[in-house]
């Protein structure tokens, strides 16, 4: 019963990390990544559609991301989407191909990036201790309803914690590795 709750508590703090390091692979560093493009949506025939599943994408240098959209009448959706995502990227197109420059950082998006995962890292930290939270209260119940010992409640909680503890300082080092990345010119 016990190491079930832990497992599953542990299961929730790895999706979390999972997600974390996902959302901090979409903010640009000044390099082409497709990763950048994750989030972004087009509208295709009504439906809102992942890019990737709209055009195909490419790394031909390391300023440039190119989209080869299936169908060609989709170019202007795709190059609305990508500025409606707000990634700080201008599309241009040669009607068969959509060109996305990936610009330098100035020194002062550099900063704004790095808040933003601040904030992104802070964000995940707090989920992680939802989960924490939720764990710690369904150990307490199942003490309470007398499905464990009050020990067994005790060492769930220590478990917990330590999981708590090990997830958010791997929060720490996604965080600390982007803003490195982010800094460096």
């Amino acid at each position: 019963m016990m190491k079930e709750l832990v497992s599953s508590i542990e299961r929730k703090m790895k999706e979390r990390i999972e997600y974390a390091r996902r959302s901090l692979a979409t903010i640009r560093t000044g390099r082409a990544s497709l990763a950048i493009l994750d989030g972004v949506t087009v509208d295709y025939y009504g439906t809102p559609t992942p890019l990737n599943q709209v055009a195909s994408l490419a790394i031909p240098d390391a300023t440039l991301i190119t989209a080869q959209p299936w169908d060609s009448t989709q170019i202007p959706a795709i190059e609305k989407a990508i500025l409606k995502a707000d990634l700080g990227l201008n599309p241009q197109n040669d009607g068969k191909l959509v060109r996305i420059p990936i610009p330098p950082l100035t020194e002062e998006r550099r900063k704004e990036f790095v808040k933003k995962v601040h904030q992104m890292g802070e964000d995940e930290r707090t989920h992680v201790r939802q989960v924490r939270r939720d764990g710690n209260e369904q150990a307490k119940k199942l003490m309470k309803d007398k499905a464990i010992s009050e020990d067994d409640e005790k060492r769930a909680l220590e478990q917990i914690q330590k999981l708590t503890d090990k997830y958010i300082v791997a929060i720490d080092e996604l965080v600390k590795h982007k803003e490195k990345e982010l800094l460096e010119v």
